[in-house]
């Protein structure tokens, strides 16, 4: 491997990282809070409210 290909595939991984911690993580995490959510709303549709104390 030559040293200009060495250095295309670190600028290459270092995009690919920034991408995935600055634009993918923060993506996936508000889905999967968006999906509990929305489990929990269904499942107190489903039993009639949410529990009483």
């Amino acid at each position: 491997m030559t040293e200009s290909q060495s250095e295309s595939t670190r600028a290459e991984e270092l995009r690919s990282f920034a991408f995935l911690a600055v634009v993918m993580a923060p993506i996936l995490a508000a889905v999967l809070i968006a999906a509990y959510g929305f489990a929990i709303w269904f499942y107190q549709m489903i039993i009639g409210g949410p529990p009483h104390a």
